[in-house]
């Protein structure tokens, strides 16, 4: 299988320098972390796809059984590391991507160094002890109103996810990207991302982590921040002052300064 075109890989940056995987979150694509390569190119190898589904990767090679488990997503990221044969990469995760990190680290020792989280949620559902943000209830509507009408789901739900309601043009980004995934594979991603629980799995890592948090952020509260620092010994949280679920768009000056400020601690 033609991994560079199942999921769009692109490669750019320093090829000498260390190397740097950005993995974007549901509903969104590569073109996310625009804003983030320039501050990294210079120094690193950076390393940019699509899950099957988003973006331009090969539509051809959507599989529901496949992607219904974050499993699934963290096979992708697994096989382009091989692809690529990387070492000691640092993965950088968006949202739900910052968990399928978790797993791709597990399964791939070696490939996978560190990891950067940002707006990281194990499990979005409140639980006995835990808040999420959300009840049952309200991801059965989520995922009932995505299923039934993608369009005006994306058009409704994205400035609520974005924030910065002063900059509609970030919604309109974020609803654009939304609009321009497929819809059957963003159903099932929606709900493998939405049902997903992986706080178990936050006791596996076992390689430097840092997560990012936003001040405010409808979709990871700050409560589900301090679970992810307390869950994984060693790592470091940074609550940036930004608002919104996506601070590598709201924020990028304080995203990218925190992610190169880790990055350079590593070396």
């Amino acid at each position: 299988m033609d991994i560079d075109r199942r999921n769009n890989v692109t490669v750019t940056g320093n090829p000498q320098g260390p190397t740097v995987v950005l993995a974007h979150g549901f509903g969104c694509d590569q073109n996310m972390w625009r804003l983030t390569v320039p501050a990294l190119a210079q120094d690193h190898r950076v390393v940019l796809f699509d899950y099957v589904g988003s973006g331009r990767s090969d539509l051809s090679a959507f599989s529901e059984d496949r992607y219904a488990s974050l499993a699934g997503y963290a096979a992708d990221v697994v096989e382009v590391c091989e692809a690529l044969d990387l070492r000691d990469a640092v993965y950088v995760g968006h949202s739900v991507s910052a968990m399928i990190g978790v797993l791709a680290a597990d399964a791939a020792p070696g490939r996978i160094g560190a990891l950067v989280m940002v707006a990281p949620s194990p499990r979005y559902i409140d639980d006995v002890g835990y808040r999420g943000g959300f009840s049952v209830q309200d991801i059965d509507e989520l995922l009932d109103s995505l299923e039934s009408n993608y369009l005006g789901w994306s058009a409704a739900m994205a400035p609520v996810i974005m924030g910065n309601e002063d900059r509609p043009e970030l919604g309109e980004e974020l609803k654009n990207s939304f609009c321009a995934t497929d819809p059957e594979a963003a159903r099932v991603f929606a709900r493998t991302t939405f049902l997903s629980d992986s706080r178990d799995d936050l006791k596996s890592v076992r390689v430097p982590t840092l997560i990012l948090e936003c001040t405010q952020d409808a979709i990871a509260p700050r409560e589900v921040g301090a679970f992810v620092h307390h869950a994984i010994p060693g790592s470091t949280l940074i609550s940036l002052d930004a608002t919104g679920h996506c601070p590598h768009l709201s924020a990028p000056e304080a995203t990218n300064a925190a992610i190169t400020g880790f990055l350079a601690g590593l070396r």
